[in-house]
């Protein structure tokens, strides 16, 4: 395994995260143990939940990811070997379930505080190593959206130095360590990072973001300031949803997979555009000697921004051809490549 600084910090994280959604709905508690034993054995000391999780989210299922990891650390007594990122829900449409209902989840205090406590409940400790907001309050493009739908009554959001005196509250009483963002824009991870130092309050070292070979966004939007003020990524979805492996190519329904599932809930994946990108990068993987899942995932592992990949998986052989990307570096002749099939339909799944 490699390792790598988290933001300013001297803590090193593995360059592969183990992300954990699936616990809980796709993978029972036992084969959820299965992973992370084989994932400590591998190196891995990073391991990304949330309080929405499992997916696909309902109320059925809210919290039992983190459930699943709070039993694991009770049998195994091994919570400081494992650094532990969590998030907060934000506003969204039907999250009824989750405290007092969609329109009032937020970053203010009474959220924060009582997400805070729910959470390390279930995960059976006193502290998150990295705590997340899972994405902004405010009106922004994420989740299958470019375009920045401004809408000059959109007010009804914590301001963000506000956000920061709450979690600054968490990290004094010892309930988190660290701050980070996800789904955020270069104008949020700036203001964050501005406002923080201003105001002497808790620096934002990390920001959860979608990234793959179809969904490069990151490239032209937050790649820069990820880098010149060490706040690194954190890329999820680093095989679009499962699709960049090519279990799908030929409109195949593989049992037990997401899109299988639930076609509607990640279509920001499954376009004509990126399909026909697919294809092309399975291809040159395949022609390269490599698997595309391997292939995918190593030229996520190695962007400069980086700081690590949190794969997920439904099955151990999944988990495992994941973690072997770790030992795969594409040369600049195959990222060249990579670059030309990029640039012939940039991002056809964002």
């Amino acid at each position: 395994m490699r390792y790598r600084k988290l933001g300013n910090t001297d803590v090193e994280v593995s360059v592969i995260c183990l992300g954990t959604m699936t616990w809980g709905e796709q993978n029972s508690q036992e084969e959820a143990f299965q992973q992370m034993d084989y994932s400590m054995e591998r190196g891995i000391n990073f391991f990304d939940t949330a309080e929405l999780y499992s997916v696909m989210p309902r109320k059925e299922t809210y919290g039992r990811t983190e459930e699943i990891i709070g039993n694991w650390f009770k049998q195994k007594r091994n919570r400081s070997s494992v650094f532990l990122a969590s998030k907060i829900a934000s506003k969204s449409e039907g999250l009824n379930w989750i405290r007092k209902g969609s329109k009032h989840l937020g970053f203010d205090k009474a959220n924060l505080n009582s997400a805070i406590d729910s959470s390390l409940k279930r995960l059976q400790t006193d502290y998150i190593d990295l705590y997340q907001l899972h994405w902004p309050e405010r009106q922004v493009p994420q989740f299958g959206t470019l375009d920045f739908d401004y809408d000059e009554g959109d007010t009804d959001w914590t301001p963000i130095q506000e956000v920061l005196e709450n979690l600054q509250m968490l990290v004094q009483e010892g309930k988190i360590k660290y701050i980070g963002l996800s789904n955020e824009t270069p104008w949020g991870v700036a203001k964050f990072l501005q406002l923080a130092k201003e105001k002497n309050l808790p620096r934002v070292i990390s920001i959860q973001n979608v990234y793959n070979l179809v969904n490069r966004v990151f490239d032209i939007a937050n790649s820069e300031i990820a880098i010149r003020e060490q706040c690194g990524l954190l890329a999820y979805s680093p095989l679009a949803g499962g699709r960049l492996s090519g279990k799908y190519i030929g409109n195949k329904n593989p049992a037990n997979a997401r899109y299988t599932l639930w076609p509607r809930r990640f279509s920001r994946h499954h376009t004509l555009r990126g399909e026909k990108a697919i294809e092309t990068y399975v291809k040159l993987a395949h022609e390269c000697g490599i698997t595309p899942a391997t292939f995918a995932n190593a030229f996520v592992n190695d962007r400069p921004f980086v700081t690590s990949n949190i794969i997920g998986a439904t099955s151990m052989e999944q988990l495992k051809e994941n973690i072997d990307s770790i030992d795969i570096t594409l040369d600049s002749s195959i990222v060249q490549k990579i670059n030309d099939i990029h640039l012939s339909d940039p991002n056809p799944c964002v």
